[in-house]
């Protein structure tokens, strides 16, 4: 009886999903014509197992002037759970770039990414994608999981 127990345990937690809410802090750079530079700060959500919708806010410079990049994705986990070695993803969504005194510009956003561990509690990532120019982004990003997730 307590085998059968454990066993409906094990198939009730394999049928839960991991969601789960990251935040992230890091740098980012736009290369192109006029190239952005600045801090990036990141809230994300994984509301499945596999995919997670992103959003970046970077603050920084654009031809020496104070300016802002922001980007939405929605990104494909490979291996949301992996606890040891490197988890990779993929995302398509928007970005808008503003500077002061001059109208912001809109694109579309396409990357791929790699995250140490994303089924622990933190670790690093490292973006290269095209929003606007090439893309390039890294830093730390904490998770939170549910209770179930040990």
């Amino acid at each position: 009886m307590p085998s059968l127990l454990f066993l409906v345990s094990v198939l009730a937690s394999q049928s839960q999903q991991l969601t789960a809410t990251e935040l992230s802090l890091g740098a980012a750079t736009v290369i192109a014509h006029r190239t952005f530079a600045g801090a990036e700060l990141g809230l994300a959500r994984r509301p499945s197992g596999d995919s997670r919708v992103a959003l970046a806010l970077a603050g920084g410079t654009l031809d020496g002037r104070a300016a802002a990049h922001a980007q939405l994705t929605l990104q494909l986990l490979v291996n949301p759970a992996a606890r040891n070695g490197p988890g990779l993803y993929a995302g398509l969504g928007g970005a808008v770039t503003a500077r002061r005194h001059a109208p912001g510009q809109g694109f579309l956003a396409v990357l791929l990414g790699c995250e140490v561990a994303p089924g622990r509690r933190h670790g690093l990532y490292v973006e290269l994608g095209f929003a606007g120019g090439v893309r390039v982004a890294a830093g730390w990003r904490w998770r939170w999981f549910p209770p179930w997730w040990s």
